[in-house]
């Protein structure tokens, strides 16, 4: 698209992710075995023919960063693409970046060097396929100096979500982020259902830069998009909402905010799942990342009896060995070991974990580079889990990682 520069927000600390985003941002965490978080955004941009992008980072934003430079340069600086990862400069002000707005603010006068028409706001931690031309195109025909897309979730969710109140001309009247009291408008498109902001955001650029001079300029802001800046704009301008054309091919709209833990996990079970929720396949819309170099996967002893590497209903990605050991439901991402007489069901193993010999492994997060010890027990007894010390989910999901894994005799 023309004249479209999108600034894509990956600067989060991912608390709620922990222990997977102690040493890296969350954009960067491994998803579906071989991508990262980040490269559905980007995905979506790319397929939606967006060629300059600025990616925002700040929290331990080095693995994001390589990732980016290794497996997305794919632009023509010739014909006036980019992709540019921008880490907090402190060029406007001696903070860092203090909240999306101002991430987006202290970056205003790149914004104006690159003179865009429209600015396209999107986060990079949501999982999701989105033609940001067709939001394009309602963005002009609505005649709008924002657009918000919108998706429909229960009303019992909006406490999780920015709830926008539309008139029938798809106009947004009134805008609160995570409504905790009273009962939200409902939506337009779904009366049974309200309309909540998947945060991502179409501005006239001028709109959007006399926005942010405006928050900078007021002491009480959170410098928040959702909090600050679509409320007051609500107020002052035309903001519409585009309801979401999902391009998953599925009967239900699918976004998922992977922002705990336990939805994380979720999110990475529909792949696994005999019709998975989320389409990987689709060659018409392309998710691309970083590949690295690796063999074909392996399965080793394929005898009767219990000696069987076998993977059923999983991923198996490039790298991999399942050497006599059987996995189920399961996601292994590259370099992952599964050795003999191992069972692994429901879990998620991130990039060269190693499952030592006789491990039973059940709804369980893996983190990159753990080694488990022969012999390991781990989703089976969840008290004793707690009690070496690892992260067990409300919905009893248990992550290993590198720092908790010392509890572990080798």
């Amino acid at each position: 698209m023309q004249n479209v520069l999108a600034i894509l927000l990956a600067g989060g600390a991912g608390e709620r992710l922990s222990p997977l985003t102690r040493n890296l941002a969350k954009p960067a965490v491994t998803f579906g075995a071989i991508y990262r978080i980040i490269d559905f955004t980007l995905s979506n941009c790319v397929n939606s023919n967006i060629r300059r992008i600025f990616v925002l980072t700040q929290y331990k934003s080095l693995e994001l960063a390589r990732h980016i430079r290794d497996g997305w340069s794919i632009f023509s600086s010739s014909m006036g693409e980019f992709i540019e990862v921008v880490p907090p400069m402190k060029r406007i002000h001696s903070d860092w970046y203090l909240g999306t707005a101002d991430a987006v603010y202290q970056n205003i006068e790149s914004i104006i060097a690159e003179a865009p028409l429209v600015t396209l706001i999107v986060s990079g931690d949501h999982i999701y396929k989105m033609d940001y031309a067709g939001m394009l195109q309602w963005h002009r025909r609505q005649q709008a100096d924002v657009t918000i897309a919108t998706i429909q979730v229960d009303p019992a969710e909006a406490v999780h979500f920015g709830v926008a109140s539309i008139d029938a001309s798809y106009r947004i009247r009134g805008f609160e982020e995570k409504p905790k009291h009273g009962q939200p408008a409902p939506s337009i498109f779904n009366p049974e259902k309200v309309s909540a902001s998947m945060g991502v955001y179409l501005f006239e650029t001028p709109a959007l830069l006399k926005a942010l001079l405006e928050d900078a300029d007021d002491p009480q802001s959170a410098h928040d998009f959702g909090k600050d800046i679509i409320p007051r704009l609500v107020q002052t301008s035309k903001v519409v909402a585009y309801d979401f054309r999902d391009l998953n091919d599925k009967t239900a709209h699918y976004w998922r905010d992977v922002g705990t833990i336990d939805a994380f996990y979720e999110a990475n079970m529909d792949l696994v799942k005999v019709t998975p929720e989320f389409n990987l396949y689709d060659k018409k819309w392309p998710i691309r990342t970083h590949m690295s170099l690796n063999p074909p996967a392996k399965f080793v002893f394929g005898q009767q009896g219990q000696r069987m590497g076998v993977a059923v209903d999983s991923i198996v990605s490039h790298g991999c060995i399942v050497s006599g050991g059987r996995v189920v439901r399961s996601l292994l991402s590259p370099g992952v070991r599964v050795n003999s007489y191992c069972e692994v069901e429901d879990s998620i193993l991130m990039p060269n974990v190693w499952v030592g010999r006789g491990s039973r492994i059940r709804r369980a997060i893996i983190d990159t580079g753990v080694v488990l010890p022969e012999g390991t027990q781990l989703g089976w007894d969840l008290e004793a889990d707690r009690a070496r010390g690892y992260a067990v989910t409300e919905n009893g999901v248990v992550v290993v990682s590198e720092e908790n894994n010392h509890s572990l005799e080798r």
